[in-house]
């Protein structure tokens, strides 16, 4: 018998996860659609798109796996949005050598715009890093006139890790699935601002966003979707 490889077990489980959740639908799934909404084309229809939406949101959360760091990328929940407040300080970058600010330097205006009334406008998506039941990680989008600005169709993205999770990958499985969401949304592009000394900069290049303006201590940086 073949022994398979772990990339084709791994295959394998997903797909049994996807049959048994739904998520690959067979004619027996669409059959019982149809005969539950009398075969009434406008309400399948409808009940075929809430469930496309939904079994979207769902996935994400399953298929953003990292089973060798055992930690699941999905959806910010309801009542997490508090976190982002945590995720925000985390996000203000120290240079090398200095202190970090008092915590209180998110309640000011150009920052709390990362975070005020965050599910509730367009464009605002959050993924975040959870490790058994702790989240320990977030990325976010919000149009928004923020640092990283650059027109009011173009959500702008932050992103931090507590500090004891950076620098294993996690960071930048965050971004990708973020853009990833973002394309499926319909948005073209997405933006954000790093600190030039920053060595999230490389991380960035690496993913693919380019530098289309830069200010004093700041690149504004692109990501065409």
């Amino acid at each position: 018998m073949k022994q398979l490889k772990e990339k084709e077990y791994e295959e394998f489980r997903q797909y049994l996860y996807n049959k048994t959740h739904g998520y690959i639908w067979t004619p027996d799934t669409l059959g019982l659609i149809c005969s539950g909404n009398d075969n009434e084309a406008e309400r399948i229809g409808k009940q075929m798109l809430e469930m496309t939406c939904r079994m979207r949101n769902e996935h994400i959360s399953h298929m953003m796996s990292d089973k060798r760091k055992k930690y699941v990328i999905r959806l910010l929940r309801k009542g997490e949005t508090d976190l982002l407040a945590d995720f925000l300080y985390e996000a203000v970058f120290v240079p090398e050598g200095m202190e970090p600010p008092a915590r209180d330097i998110i309640e000011k205006p150009e920052l709390r715009v990362y975070t005020d009334d965050f599910g509730f406008r367009k464009g605002d998506h959050c993924l975040v890093a959870d490790f058994g039941g702790k989240v320990v990680g977030a990325v976010w989008a919000r149009i928004m006139d923020d640092y990283g600005h650059v027109d009011d169709e173009t959500p702008s993205l932050a992103i931090s890790l507590y500090k004891e999770y950076r620098g294993q990958g996690i960071g930048s499985q965050l971004m990708v699935k973020m853009l990833e969401l973002l394309k499926w949304q319909g948005f073209e592009r997405a933006s954000l601002a790093v600190q030039k000394a920053n060595y999230a900069v490389k991380i960035y290049k690496d993913i693919g966003f380019k530098t289309v303006d830069e200010k004093a201590e700041e690149y504004i940086m692109e990501y065409e979707l």
